[in-house]
């Protein structure tokens, strides 16, 4: 944890130590405050599979730093030319496949190497830190952006885990959340629990504690009932991928909470920076979805949650359809209501 001059942005998960990256374990919260040194490529690659790093802003981070120790690793062996970090960028863009910030921060590390035409590691860390730079920097402004449409006196729902931990800080949807807070425009906070992996519960919660930041919890199967009530005006979720259209995959159960918004007059927003909209796919069918382990639903802590033998189905997200998205805010603009062509037009307008 880094204090800032924000009493609201206090978290950093991930910091570069100058021969190896240090990462914040999410795993182990909120139980312990535990921290990763990955002094190797394969580390940091274990560490965006397993987990320990998460958020799609934040593993893009942590591989932009995994290609620096892959080029110094390169060096070591005595392995100077380019193509020596083509198969780690290939490691590390497998641990984990829909997050689009995690290839595309690679790939700019990967092209930054082949402009130099050697591998420099002085030279691509300072790339690295740009990228961790230029995300901070996004999430203020989309920060800024995304508290404008809420209107005062609004209560707010999120999913999943989107701020500091999932970022270089303050967060996408919930720097729209800190934002909207500082500005009191919020009458209440809640955030839902996020199966299987707990990241509301574990994560969310946690860190707005952490940043003083009042919030309710509640089960996954409680937000039809809390829309319901008129509790929430607004749905605020981040994403992993942003089709050109503008459906959205994002953790698995943001689908049934679009649509239950829908009906009872919720609106949806979308918080994520550019680097996450994938122009070179239509709509959201071409999106892989990651499955990952059925223990993960059918265990927890170690004890098994369900019967002995029964089988589990673990797709980690779920694509919201762009006509059940209210708002889509990124650092270059915001997009109401999503039509084919909108996303286009803004980043080339604001290129």
């Amino acid at each position: 944890m880094t204090p800032t001059a924000d009493p609201h942005d206090t978290l950093r998960p991930i910091a570069w130590q100058g021969d190896h990256l240090r990462l914040l374990d999410q795993r182990r919260l909120p139980g312990e405050v535990v921290h990763l040194a990955c002094r190797g490529v394969d580390e940091v690659a274990a560490a965006i599979h397993d987990l320990a790093v998460r958020g799609a802003p934040a593993i893009g981070i942590a591989g932009a730093w995994g290609m620096v120790l892959a080029a110094s690793q390169a060096l070591s062996r005595g392995e100077t030319g380019v193509d020596a970090l083509e198969a780690p960028a290939r490691t590390l863009i497998a641990a984990r496949p829909t997050a689009v910030n995690l290839a595309w921060a690679v790939t700019r590390m990967l092209q930054a190497a082949r402009a130099a035409g050697v591998i420099d590691p002085t030279a691509l860390a300072a790339q690295a830190r740009a990228i961790e730079a230029e995300d901070l920097a996004a999430n203020r402004r989309m920060g800024e952006l995304g508290a404008g449409l809420i209107a005062p006196g609004s209560g707010v729902l999120t999913h999943c885990n989107t701020g500091s931990l999932a970022t270089a800080g303050f967060g996408t949807a919930l720097g729209v959340i800190r934002s909207a807070w500082s500005a009191g425009r919020l009458s209440a906070v809640y955030a839902s629990e996020t199966r299987p992996w707990l990241q509301g519960a574990r994560l969310t919660v946690w860190e707005l504690a952490q940043d003083r930041i009042p919030a309710t919890l509640l089960v996954d199967s409680a937000a039809a009932h809390l829309m319901a009530g008129g509790a929430v005006r607004w749905l605020v979720v981040g994403a992993d991928r942003i089709a050109a259209n503008g459906d959205t995959a994002n953790k698995i159960g943001t689908l049934q909470l679009a649509i239950a918004a829908r009906h009872f007059g919720v609106k949806v927003m979308v918080v994520a920076p550019s680097s996450t909209v994938d122009l070179s796919i239509a709509d959201g069918s071409a999106i892989e979805i990651e499955l990952r382990d059925e223990a993960e639903v059918t265990r927890f802590g170690g004890q098994a949650t369900a019967a002995a033998g029964v089988r589990a189905w673990n797709p980690v997200f779920d694509v919201t359809p762009a006509g059940l998205i209210d708002a889509i805010v990124t650092e270059r603009g915001v997009v109401e209501r999503p039509q084919p062509g909108d996303l286009a037009a803004l980043l080339v307008a604001t290129s």
